[in-house]
């Protein structure tokens, strides 16, 4: 993705402050409790087995990973002191820190890092993330040497966050699974800048500085108290009202426009770039009138991102035009946008056949939708796509399980969703669009079952070329196929937001939020 693909890298352990951007003035005060918040109640604590942000927050906190990134989309030592790339992107050498431990004092070896990735290539459901790593070597016990089949453009991306958390051997590796291992939630064994003090599900998480970490100094907060509030309006008034100093991945947009006017706070959408959330509409390409392009084009005319943006995402959100992250390097907004255009709709799909009947109505098509903040998406897709002439039914959920098996399983004809694209294209976005990716019950798979012979042949050649120019090119021409064959559209990033009290210093506002080490956060004195 940047220039580190091109060519060997070794970074010197001294880039570990410097290279951060890290200041040491004097505001950098070390003690103190944050009072956090999460919005969902995580499964467990171990990132190894487990996606998703609820683990993510806690996660980062109690596990350290190779590498982590900068502001700027650029890998920075973390657990790896340095690095070396080498056999055209085939050998990565990982240098480990020497003086690191677990939270019970047992040193990090390189036998750990083999294990904590062979544990996540059997257990985490992002299976793309190290499906090129054949072999991990470990020649003495501060060198892991990664053996890939092929270039892999995504793995320093991968070896950050929450993705490759490095867990303990000597307490996974004792035969039970690790998916389900009790101390993925009790008596945890980190190797990050916290340790678990207690975990009890639906109230909270709480954290304590772990002060054998091997950055010296870090981290700087004595304690983290990370509260479980899933109401948002709970959670909007403890923010108002001093309860809570810190909430990351808000998303409900009347809140993050009410937040923005409390003084005592500070409420930024920066720091979810990698992350990578999209709203968009997916439609079942294979089945009744959705499988015709036609059917798709004239639905996307109709359906007024400018009004999402404005009315539902009240001005907090960003326009998406492809799947691709507008954060991202590779994002192209040089495609077709879609503008509104009920004449041209309606126009297409008279050219198409689907003549209206007495009533105005062509035919009928149902729409769910992933997540009650969606809701209103699906409600507004229900009034505009009556003025061409298509009777939408809006099929609530029980809950997210059903919708899961409903899409999962192919039986929908339109739906809304939410989607990451966790860092990088390979990770994130090749799921939702290879042939080879559609797998009845996964969701979050190539669930709209699109199939496009030179898109898998795109995202081939992509998934294997390190140099970055050559790759923008290749996702450039990606993104204008898939606008042309609207397998999904696109609307808006979701509205992530980090809202916090003015008295925090440095919160986690790179490109993974709170998926990162909050070791720089501190309490301002």
């Amino acid at each position: 993705m940047k220039r580190h693909y091109l060519k060997a890298l070794i970074i010197s352990a001294s880039l570990i402050l410097t290279s951060l951007g890290i200041s040491f003035a004097d505001d950098h005060k070390r003690g103190g409790t944050l009072i956090a918040s999460m919005g969902s109640n995580p499964r467990h604590l171990n990132p190894a087995v487990q996606s998703g942000i609820a683990t993510g927050f806690p996660g980062s906190q109690l596990f350290a990973t190779p590498i982590r990134y900068d502001n700027n989309w650029e890998p920075q030592p973390y657990l790896a002191e340095s690095w070396e790339i080498t056999d055209g992107g085939k050998t990565v050498r990982l240098n480990l820190v020497k003086d690191a431990v677990f939270h019970d004092g047992v040193p990090i070896k390189s036998s750990d890092v083999k294990f904590s990735l062979e544990t996540i290539q059997k257990n985490h459901p992002f299976k793309t993330m190290f499906g090129p790593v054949i072999a991990v070597e470990t020649p003495d016990e501060h060198t892991a040497i990664l053996k890939l089949s092929q270039p892999h453009p995504a793995l320093m991306l991968a070896m950050s966050s929450q993705l490759m958390s490095i867990i303990p051997e000597h307490v996974y590796g004792d035969g039970q699974d690790p998916a389900t291992h009790p101390q993925n939630s009790k008596n945890v064994v980190g190797s990050g800048p916290f340790k678990l003090v207690e975990f009890k599900s639906g109230e909270h998480v709480i954290l304590e500085r772990f002060d054998d970490f091997f950055i010296k100094g870090r981290p700087y907060l004595d304690k983290m108290v990370i509260k479980i509030v899933t109401d948002p309006a709970a959670r909007t008034i403890a923010l108002e009202n001093g309860e809570l100093d810190f909430y990351a991945f808000e998303n409900v947009a009347r809140n993050v426009v009410r937040l923005k006017k409390n003084d005592k706070l500070e409420v930024t959408s920066k720091g979810y770039a990698a992350i990578g959330p999209i709203d968009w509409l997916a439609f079942n390409t294979k089945r009744g009138k959705t499988a015709d392009v036609n059917v798709r084009k004239a639905i996307a005319y109709a359906i007024d991102r400018k009004f999402i943006l404005k009315a539902i995402m009240l001005g907090v959100a960003e326009e998406a035009r492809t799947g691709i992250h507008p954060g991202s390097p590779l994002y192209d907004p040089n495609v077709e946008t879609y503008e509104i255009n009920i004449e041209k709709a309606n126009q297409i799909l008279d050219d198409a056949g689907y003549k209206k009947g007495d009533d105005g109505m062509r035919f009928g098509l149902t729409v769910d939708f992933g997540w009650p903040p969606l809701r209103p998406n699906a409600e507004y897709t229900k009034a505009a796509l009556k003025r061409i002439g298509i009777d939408i039914t809006v099929r609530p959920s029980a809950d997210f399980p059903t919708w899961a098996r409903t899409v999962s399983n192919h039986e929908f004809d339109l739906t809304w969703d939410t989607v990451f694209n966790w860092g990088d294209p390979v990770i994130g976005v090749h799921r939702t669009y290879q042939s080879s990716n559609i797998k009845k019950g996964v969701i979050w798979s190539n669930t709209q079952q699109y199939t496009n012979p030179k898109v898998d042949a795109i995202l081939e050649k992509a998934g294997k070329e390190i140099d970055p120019e050559k790759r923008k090119a290749l996702y450039s021409e990606f993104q204008k196929i898939i606008v042309d064959d609207l397998p999904v559209y696109w609307t808006n990033t979701l509205p992530y937001h980090t809202i916090y009290n003015k008295k925090v210093g440095d919160p986690p506002l790179g490109i993974w939020a709170t998926s990162s080490p909050m070791d720089m956060t501190y309490i301002k004195k």
